[in-house]
């Protein structure tokens, strides 16, 4: 799919993947770690926030909500008030260099076509400060699809595999690794990794 296609589509969906996400879940809980690592007062970054309720309303008051979808942003203006909210891709941030202490992409990056991932991590790391935390949903393998009928309408998916997006990310800047496997929105459950951004 084309962006602007992937774009509609998260457009027509947004309301409904809120509502049938389960409201509990484990993969929560992992951004109470990456508070703990941060600063006093940290600057975060939610990447593909969507409506906001299962990170961008755990992270600081003032903390950015970045998607993809107008439709997700303005649920997440209803759900999480207090955050500031841009309309932007992912392989393109409007943030300056050095910018944020955290950034997290839950169930994100999978919806960008996977050669422009290594695009993607560039991104991260560069608005990142030295040593900052990133929080990432891992892809459970190696595919490129479009899902008929996800949530009521479709949904593009693409990913390179969990090693080569491990890789990807340390080509980017980020190492410090660690990958924990948790409940995830839907019911299931899915990996995540704690990247630390190395500062080259």
């Amino acid at each position: 799919m084309e962006r602007d296609d992937v774009r509609q589509a998260w457009d027509d969906v947004s309301q409904t993947y809120a509502t049938r996400r389960d409201p509990d879940g484990s993969d929560a809980d992992l951004i109470d770690e990456l508070r703990s690592d941060c600063p006093q007062d940290p600057q975060i970054v939610d990447i593909g926030c969507g409506d906001g309720a299962r990170t961008l309303s755990n992270l600081p008051d003032g903390s950015l909500g970045i998607d993809f979808s107008r439709q997700g942003l303005q649920l997440a203006g209803s759900t999480v008030p207090s955050a500031k909210r841009v309309q932007a891709d992912m392989c393109a941030l409007p943030l300056d260099d050095s910018c944020a202490d955290a950034l997290t992409a839950y169930h994100a990056v999978f919806h960008v076509e996977r050669t422009s991932h290594p695009t993607v991590y560039r991104e991260f790391a560069r608005v990142l400060k030295p040593g900052g935390m990133l929080l990432m949903t891992l892809p459970g393998g190696r595919f490129e699809t479009v899902r008929r009928g996800w949530m009521g309408g479709e949904m593009f998916f693409s990913a390179p595999g969990r090693d080569q997006t491990l890789t990807q990310l340390s080509d980017a800047g980020f190492g410090n690794l660690q990958t924990k496997t948790v409940g995830d929105p839907l019911g299931s459950e899915s990996e995540f990794v704690f990247a630390e951004h190395s500062g080259n």
